[in-house]
């Protein structure tokens, strides 16, 4: 009698882990599917894009995870009220149909399972992973940004350019087009390197957390800065590249950089550069940072 009264309290947890995943298996997998789908043939949009990081932020984020479970065990249940009202709302975007709401429904149901499940301490643990999911899941932002982008793309238009007629090149700039050899080259809002520079930055966050740095605000700071700056860059240089293509009727290596995969294979050198820089840092940065910052909080 004693064995079939402990077998239940024994299940019980693992019963209600399972029949939560299962939920979110049957609710979100076609959806996951949808958006890897996306991000690996690029067929639903440039927009859509925008979030390819998700192509290895979503696991990531899964990681960790994996990795909080002891401490997730260890919690105790404690349901939080804003869980249900999380867990309302993101039920009210999954049935609405429309597209940014069913995405970002994703994450306010994963948030609001933390509050309800663990409170306010589950969702402090399980923050990070939350916020590569909800940076991952694909909206419209990148739309509503565009329209500023307008300075970002004279900029790369003028240093482009500059770069080129250093080289002897007969090139003219007039606001973001540029002109070489009678073909004119568009500096267009998806061109401005908004997409590089979205996943330079989650990149940077993820590298952050792998090397325990992101527990220095000074570190954070200067590797965010600086991983923009290397994707301004790298998207000024791509530019240049192109339109020198383009302008000598190199059609077949102008659409190997901008629509094949050396596209790919430069931004992957890119972050590479990101990889070589948190090393660097990690090394020659002073290791008592954190200790030092946490004196001055105090």
């Amino acid at each position: 009698m004693q064995v079939g009264l402990k077998i239940p309290k024994t299940i019980e947890p693992h019963l209600l882990s399972g029949t939560i995943l299962a939920f979110l298996t049957i609710l979100y997998a076609p959806l996951l599917w949808h958006w890897y789908d996306g991000w690996l043939h690029k067929n639903i949009g440039i927009v859509h894009e925008y979030f390819s990081h998700g192509l290895i932020g979503l696991p990531f984020a899964a990681y960790i995870a994996w990795l909080n479970r002891k401490l997730w065990r260890r919690l105790p249940d404690n349901t939080h009220p804003l869980g249900a009202a999380l867990l309302i709302v993101g039920g009210i975007f999954y049935l609405s149909g429309l597209n940014d709401w069913v995405n970002l429904s994703f994450p306010l149901v994963l948030a609001g399972l933390c509050l309800w499940i663990k409170g306010i301490a589950g969702l402090k643990l399980q923050f990070f992973p939350l916020l590569l999911v909800l940076l991952a899941s694909p909206t419209s932002v990148p739309y509503l940004i565009e329209p500023y982008a307008l300075p970002l793309q004279s900029f790369i238009a003028a240093v482009a350019g500059f770069i080129l007629s250093q080289f002897g090149i007969n090139v003219t700039v007039e606001e973001i087009n540029l002109y070489v050899g009678g073909q004119i080259v568009e500096v267009a809002p998806h061109c401005a390197g908004l997409k590089m520079l979205f996943t330079s930055l989650y990149v940077a966050l993820m590298l952050l957390f792998w090397t325990g740095a992101l527990r220095s605000r000074t570190k954070t700071i200067l590797f965010l800065i600086s991983a923009a700056l290397i994707s301004v860059t790298a998207n000024i240089i791509r530019n240049t590249l192109l339109t020198y293509f383009h302008g000598t009727n190199n059609h077949q290596a102008f659409e190997w950089l901008h629509e094949s995969w050396g596209g790919d294979l430069y931004s992957a050198c890119m972050l590479g550069i990101l990889v070589v820089l948190i090393n660097l840092m990690e090394k020659y940065f002073p290791s008592d940072l954190d200790e030092s910052e946490q004196l001055k909080e105090s």
